[in-house]
């Protein structure tokens, strides 16, 4: 795990500054500690800050082939790269090192940006073909590990973080207003935008090309939803699923370096755990996070339950709502876009604890977008149903949304009827975006006129439908798994996951994203993934005897950090404070009014903590970035890390 970051000028007599490549560098050293590089090449400049994990002794990068015509820097971790040895071995190549880096560039040698499509794991990585002049950069999958670029009008710039590209000097902070309406609509920026105007997301499943000044973006990789899904019966699917999932962990525990467990007491991590410890001759560490008094949303006591069965090496962590509010500014500096992440606050301390003792982490994360983990997805399949079965009924005029919204007085049903009327493409963004939200709902009343005017298009469907569309006849849950897979996943989930581990200098590993994992969840019928009202039917059979059965019947709550309840009461001064600040308000976005009355009415009944919490990480995005950008120094700007609660 490391930092990459580079330029390339147009102009092939060009020479890339190098002091402004060690600025870039210096700008993310959390994500390389151990060590670092630099190579100067003609018109390009790479640098590299590296995290030993795999062959600590010889991989040193920037790496070279054997005559240094072709050069790399790397980020992730690849876990075929012994079988890519062998075969590369036998093609005649030479290895110099034990890296999986080195086999990328003999790869390219052999395929050259066809290298991609070889490689099993997560990473991002620029290789420089000197001979060429052609800059080749690439991202995973599923986007696991991020990868930002901007193209200026003489050179391209590219980072693991947008600070490293911040930090050369010549691209100047300007805000995105479209950006930051997608952001209060999703929680997050999906797709290749950015807060930053002019520097974006190479997307995953793509590489980049750069050859004399021309940019080229190609995908080599997507989810594919089959329209004929596996024949196999359900047990033949259970058996095969267990095969895979051993393996993808075997596989993601390859490491020079102690390896531990993020323990959230829930059915996918415990299943990473079972796997882990049939993988490692060594006792295993788990780690898990609570939040001062226990409570019902506690994850100690299950992942303590979880922990004796399978004789591990338990620590554990715990925050105040004090220590939540006091990192908030550091949490925005390292996730360097605003994401409605309160979970990932919990997933700094905890990797926090775990780098004392480990360099990397297994996770259970992507669970939920493979196998169909949430509520969400159950209530929308059967909403879909209804739909179905009320055909012309279903219209407003019916009355049927208002009679099934009234019924027992339910909150589920009263949330969904109005969606009755409404194709699944129309109102399906992504699964954290809710059409019926108060942002979605109020935009026109939240936003000044003068800020209206320059985000008049309310493009969001867009996404959503564009993305379902291609799907054809696919069914309702094979579109939102796939629609959270290409947005919420990376956008979301994964940078939250990376840039917070990464704050820490930890690698933190995913293996239930693993593409083969991935592709055979895709291929799976919805009804073994859905079955009923059963969410991950298919994968708690497969783990069902390896998983406690109180973890197994779980409700599912990941790291359920109690900030709703803080903004409502330790938190409310100082939320109110940032909020309502003439320097917040000043920046002429949203009408005070309406801010104030969401403050104000913000309760367990009329709970507006999400849109609170937007508007408070966004307020501190600009004071961490933009409000200091005109008087940066040379070198990039450096975290503010005040906030008092």
């Amino acid at each position: 795990m490391c930092g990459i970051c580079g330029k390339i000028n147009f102009d092939a007599n060009a020479p890339v500054d190098s002091s402004a490549l060690r600025f870039m560098m210096d700008a993310m050293a959390h994500r390389g500690p151990d060590e670092d590089g630099v190579h100067l090449s003609r018109n390009a400049g790479l640098g590299h800050k590296r995290l030993c994990i795999i062959d600590l002794s010889s991989g040193q990068q920037p790496m070279a082939n054997e005559d240094q015509s072709i050069w790399i820097i790397f980020n992730g971790e690849i876990y075929n790269y012994r079988e890519l040895q062998k075969f590369l071995l036998n093609k005649g190549h030479r290895l110099r090192t034990a890296s999986d880096t080195e086999v990328i560039v003999h790869l390219y040698e052999e395929f050259g940006e066809g290298c991609v499509a070889k490689l099993q794991g997560m990473f991002t990585f620029a290789l420089w073909d000197t001979k060429k002049g052609v800059l080749l950069l690439a991202r995973d999958r599923v986007g696991i590990k991020p990868l930002y670029y901007c193209v200026t009008a003489d050179s391209l710039l590219f980072g693991s973080e947008v600070k490293a590209i911040l930090a050369e000097g010549s691209v100047q902070i300007e805000l995105n207003p479209a950006a930051l309406d997608t952001f209060l609509t999703f929680g997050y920026v999906p797709g290749e935008e950015t807060l930053f105007r002019g520097i974006e997301k190479l997307q995953p499943g793509h590489y980049l090309t750069v050859s004399r000044g021309a940019v080229k973006v190609t995908q080599y990789w997507d989810l594919q939803i089959p329209n004929a899904k596996r024949t196999q019966s359900f047990e033949e699917n259970v058996e095969a699923l267990r095969e895979l999932l051993g393996q993808s962990v075997r596989d993601h525990m390859i490491s020079d370096v102690p390896v531990g467990i993020l323990l959230s007491g829930g059915v996918d991590s415990t299943a990473v755990l079972s796997y882990a410890v049939e993988a490692s001759s060594q006792p295993l560490s788990t780690f898990t996070i609570g939040f001062g008094e226990h409570d019902g949303a506690d994850e100690r006591l299950p992942a303590r339950l979880v922990a004796r069965q399978f004789g591990t090496q338990h620590y554990e962590t715990t925050i105040t709502s004090r220590d939540f509010a006091d990192w908030l500014p550091s949490f925005v500096w390292h996730m360097e876009e605003p994401v409605c992440e309160p979970p990932a606050v919990a997933l700094y301390f905890v990797s926090k604890l775990a780098r004392k003792h480990v360099t990397v982490l297994l996770s259970g994360e992507g669970g939920d977008e493979a196998f169909a983990g949430y509520s969400t997805y159950r209530n929308i399949v059967w909403l879909e149903r209804m739909k179905r079965l009320l055909g012309p009924f279903s219209k407003p005029a019916s009355g049927v949304g208002r009679l099934l919204g009234a019924l027992a007085g339910n909150k589920q049903l009263q949330h969904y009827a109005p969606l009755l009327a409404t194709p699944l493409e129309k109102y399906y963004y992504s699964r954290s975006s809710d059409p019926l939200a108060f942002f979605n709902r109020n935009r026109a009343s939240l936003y000044s006129s003068d800020f209206l005017a320059q985000v008049h298009t309310n493009g969001h469907a867009k996404l959503s439908e564009m993305l379902m569309t291609a799907l054809g006849s696919a069914d309702a849950l094979s579109k939102m798994l796939y629609v959270d897979t290409k947005t919420w996943l990376p956008d979301d989930l994964l940078v939250k996951a990376d840039k917070v581990t990464m704050a820490n200098s930890v690698e933190l590993r995913v293996p239930l994203l693993d593409h083969h994992v991935l592709e055979f969840a895709a291929s799976l019928p919805s009804s073994h993934k859905l079955h009923g009202m059963r969410t991950k039917h298919v994968l708690k059979q497969a783990i069902a005897p390896r998983v406690p059965k109180p973890i197994l019947e779980r409700r599912k709550t990941g790291f359920p950090v109690p900030y709703e309840r803080w903004l409502r009461s330790d938190l409310k001064p100082f939320v109110a404070g940032v909020l309502t600040d003439p320097r917040t308000t000043a920046r002429g976005y949203f009408k005070r009014d309406l801010v104030e009355q969401l403050l104000r009415e913000n309760s367990p009944e009329r709970n507006y903590s999400k849109e609170i919490f937007s508007l408070l990480i966004l307020e501190l995005w600009h004071r961490g970035f933009a409000d200091r950008a005109s008087a940066r120094p040379a070198g990039g700007l450096t975290p503010s890390v005040t906030a008092h609660a």
